[in-house]
């Protein structure tokens, strides 16, 4: 199709929408995000420097520290899916242990939980979600650390 021996008009990328998109992706800790109106698409990427995997098979002191004075355990089953039986994520976000910054945590490891019990929230563009106990039983093991982001699947807790 000719346009008068002119090329077909551009659009060019909207700064604005680019950066709105650039934000989402830190405040959700995804990786990827695209945004499509008809044929027209903008995808966002970012690079992650460094897993959850490789903290967890290297600990640093202040890690593994901190994975002792919580009780938080990042491992995971030998094919890096989450045991059997753990609590996953349901979406992708930031996971916190408690209601909010210096209350107690919904739960200890060791604790009693019965089915249906609140055991953390993840945050997901500005939403808490409760993220329940899909049985009773007792919780074995945490796999995060407060205020974590974990990605759809990941294993938060371990109910046996």
């Amino acid at each position: 199709m000719k346009f008068g021996g002119r090329r077909p008009p551009q659009l060019a990328p909207d700064p604005d929408l680019i950066r709105a998109l650039a934000g989402l992706l830190a405040e959700t800790g995804l990786t990827e995000i695209e945004y499509s109106i008809g044929d027209h698409r903008i995808r966002v990427a970012r690079e992650v420097a460094g897993t959850v995997a490789a903290p967890a098979a290297l600990p640093s002191s202040a890690a593994a520290n901190s994975a002792i004075s919580n009780g938080a355990d990042h491992s995971t089953a030998p094919n890096g899916a989450a045991p059997a039986g753990a609590v996953t994520s349901p979406i992708v976000g930031v996971a916190y242990l408690a209601s909010q910054p210096g209350d107690a945590p919904f739960v200890q490891l060791g604790d009693q939980v019965s089915e249906g019990q609140t055991l953390l929230i993840i945050e997901a563009m500005k939403v808490m979600n409760q993220i329940r106990a899909p049985r009773s039983g007792r919780v074995a093991r945490i796999f995060i650390d407060d205020a974590e982001p974990v990605e759809y699947g990941a294993a938060l807790m371990l109910i046996e």
